[in-house]
């Protein structure tokens, strides 16, 4: 062999070598601590839960945590968005089988919560000095790494005797995560079959621990404690001042423990929850809203298109009926024809509210549900020859009440909510005279036989039977 074979052979090795050396030394850098939460599929919201993932992943990114960010997600996860976790958010995945959860005959258990007891395997991180398990509606203020220093566990109480699961910190082992499954298997008593009542029956004396103060030096505690308010701001503690005030703990993390539906990544919760807000603020900075901008484009281009027909088009209902019926026929069929224009009313206010993709943002949101309920209404206003204004009375007192939840000069949440009272109060009489028009209007163009002229009588559209 000559010396440029034996070159490049030398060459070679010693690239393999480095790229060797480089993969250990990655390999070793792992950070000592984790942020992570937990992934499963099986509910109505998956997606809506995938999303507040990401925006919280890279919320924590974004602050720079001298952490490793972990998914623990359930082999049912679809792979691409483990993909999309490992490779555009720097997520490191553990994918494991989902526990099976000996509760669920309960009878206040909630099929919901099946899966949760995912929880466990953080315990299982054993590659970690200290683990900060979260759930995914938590929105971080600022960095929390000194939770790292606390002890082997420790939780926020926001009942008063109840601790929170949706933060809390453990240090990681084996013989831990195996006593736990032990007690699953013997039955241990949980009196909501989720995590947080399995958590709570695990460790029932934490209430009586010391408060949680990172030590200065950087030390960490051993030890279970309490962490301070905090870390856990329940939102509902916001919407009473419109502020925050927890004096205990700096103001670090805000959660939302409310109704499935009321959580702040739905485009509908703001302005009815005035934080709904701060978290596609946070989404809006970190994730965008890409994979729906092209449903919405196609819906409100949908929506146009039938408001502009509908503008140029004339009724043509009257055209298709003739009264070749008794009386007692026509009665029905007028009492059904008022039944349908109530019930496409109905419709056309409810329709695209489910049509909307879910996690747009609000101002998105909110937008093009006022053109859906227009486009959809033109149309009725055009079959039924409906006056305008009474149709769409109702579209303009929703439109009012979000201007009156998002005025954002309330001096507390009391003097909020009693302006929102007082103004659906007034709106009240307004929105029942509307529907009474509408119902009288129906009633004269029966009576004036618009929809069933006799056979024989013309069926030339009068002029006032145009649309506008």
């Amino acid at each position: 062999m000559d010396g440029g074979g034996r070159l490049w052979i030398l060459v070679t090795l010693l690239l393999t070598l480095a790229a060797t050396a480089a993969a250990a030394a990655a390999a070793t850098t792992r950070r000592r601590h984790a942020y992570a939460a937990m992934m499963y599929m099986g509910t109505p919201r998956d997606y809506e839960f995938y999303v507040a993932m990401r925006v919280m992943m890279r919320s924590l990114a974004k602050l720079n945590v001298d952490a490793d960010l972990v998914v623990i997600a359930s082999v049912d996860v679809p792979v691409q968005w483990v993909q999309a976790l490992q490779e555009e958010d720097g997520v490191r995945v553990v994918t494991v089988e989902n526990l099976k959860n000996p509760y669920e005959n309960q009878d206040n258990f909630n099929t919901r919560f099946k899966l949760t007891l995912n929880k466990l395997y953080a315990w299982s991180l054993v590659s970690y000095d200290r683990v900060v398990m979260l759930d995914s509606d938590n929105i971080f203020l600022r960095r929390t790494d000194e939770l790292f220093q606390c002890g082997q566990f420790c939780a926020v109480f926001i009942n008063p005797c109840i601790f929170h699961t949706g933060l809390f910190v453990l240090q990681p082992s084996m013989d831990v995560f195996k006593n736990m499954l032990h007690e699953l298997e013997i039955g241990r008593e949980n009196p909501d079959g989720a995590d947080q009542g399995f958590l709570a029956s695990y460790f029932p004396d934490l209430l009586d621990q010391p408060m949680f103060h990172p030590p200065i030096n950087g030390t960490k505690l051993d030890g279970t404690y309490r962490l301070p308010l905090g870390y856990q701001m329940d939102a509902s503690y916001y919407y009473l001042k419109l502020r925050w005030s927890i004096p205990c703990g700096p103001n670090s993390v805000i959660t939302f423990p409310s109704a499935p539906w009321l959580k702040p990544w739905y485009w509908w919760s703001w302005p009815v929850l005035p934080l709904g807000l701060s978290w596609h603020e946070q989404r809006r900075k970190n994730l965008g809203y890409g994979s729906e901008v092209p449903v919405l484009l196609i819906q409100a281009i949908m929506y146009a298109g039938i408001i502009a027909v509908t503008r140029l088009a004339r009724p043509s209902l009257s055209k298709l009926c003739y009264n070749r019926r008794p009386e007692k026929s026509i009665m029905i069929l007028h009492a059904m024809l008022k039944v349908a224009a109530m019930w496409s009313i109905l419709a056309a206010y409810t329709v695209p509210f489910f049509l909307i993709p879910r996690t747009v943002h609000p101002l998105l949101g909110w937008s093009l549900y006022m053109l859906g309920v227009a486009s959809l209404s033109s149309i009725v206003i055009n079959v039924f020859l409906l006056p305008p204004l009474p149709v769409l009375t109702v579209l303009l007192g929703i439109l009012g009440s979000l201007f009156v939840m998002a005025f954002p000069w309330y001096s507390d949440g009391v003097v909020r909510a009693l302006v929102v009272f007082a103004y659906a109060f007034c709106c009240a009489p307004m929105a029942w005279a509307s529907l009474m028009k509408v119902s009288s209007s129906l009633q004269n163009l029966l009576e004036r036989d618009a929809f069933f002229p006799r056979l024989g009588e013309s069926t030339q559209l009068p002029e006032f039977n145009k649309l506008y």
